[in-house]
């Protein structure tokens, strides 16, 4: 039996866009073979498929998040929620933004008032967690410390979503909650983290009553830019005294920057533009 052909290189067809890769994880430019794709793209492809089922699956590991978080000074509390398991998660959304009893009792003897309390919930993607979580703090940890925040503890929410974080603050007397939470993983991000911040947590917060900062992890909204908008955030939602749609982000200078960089980068690799292209 005679071996396969070899396909030679230039039976692969470029894409007119694929100057434009670098500045995307999107998949464009990905070229063809005939009516196909190549086969690069179409492994790599099935792979982020996989990582994001995965993703969706995977527990947190939370001995390491628990070490790290002490060696940084952090006292951490440890909660679940009424979710008892992962596929019960899975199924009933509703229990994963609540907490389970002993959870409750537990909170209820670290009572106290604090400015601002932390939680790190596993959401749909443990992996952003384990990754982002306390990187993100320790971006965020000068302002922190030259700002004089009463800190409650950090705790950690296993089967929780984004309003399990409401539940907590109630229950631990803070004036903000700043939930960290793995996203729904994507075929381009399996391990994106998004912040949620609430004023005067309580159960029954609207959504509306939430500012979201999603998509940070170091190929997206990076640590510092993150830490910028979260602590601007933070201080105009403690002066105006509400959060959500009414609180805009206007401190974005940092965002401001790095966009202009990317623009700027941009337009010198193709001197014949001054700005790229239009996508309508």
């Amino acid at each position: 039996m005679k071996d396969a052909p070899e396909i030679p290189a230039q039976a692969i067809e470029p894409s007119l866009w694929d100057g434009l890769r670098r500045f995307t994880a999107a998949r464009i430019a990905l070229g063809h073979t005939g009516t196909s794709l190549p086969t690069a793209p179409h492994l790599a492809f099935q792979c982020a498929h996989a990582q994001a089922r995965d993703a969706v699956h995977i527990g947190l590991d939370i001995p390491p998040i628990e070490a790290a978080a002490a060696q940084r000074g952090w006292t951490v509390l440890k909660v679940h929620s009424a979710a008892a398991d992962r596929l019960i998660y899975l199924q009933r959304p509703d229990l994963g933004r609540q907490l389970a009893q002993g959870s409750r009792d537990l909170l209820r003897q670290h009572g106290g008032a604090c400015d601002v309390l932390f939680v790190l919930a596993d959401g749909l993607s443990a992996r952003a967690i384990q990754k982002h979580a306390l990187p993100l703090l320790d971006a965020l940890q000068p302002a922190l410390d030259g700002e004089s925040w009463r800190l409650g503890p950090l705790v950690v929410a296993e089967q929780g979503r984004v309003a399990i974080g409401d539940e907590i603050g109630a229950l631990l007397g803070a004036r903000l909650v700043v939930v960290m939470i793995g996203e729904r993983p994507g075929l381009s991000a399996h391990d994106s983290l998004g912040i949620y911040l609430s004023y005067s947590p309580r159960v029954g917060l609207a959504n509306s009553d939430r500012n979201c900062i999603s998509n940070v992890r170091p190929e997206g909204l990076s640590y510092a830019q993150a830490a910028h908008t979260l602590r601007y955030l933070m201080h105009e939602s403690l002066r105006r005294q509400l959060s959500g749609t009414l609180l805009k982000d206007e401190g974005g200078e940092v965002a401001r920057a790095e966009v202009s960089t990317t623009v700027s980068a941009w337009a010198l690799d193709c001197p014949s533009r001054t700005a790229p292209p239009r996508s309508d």
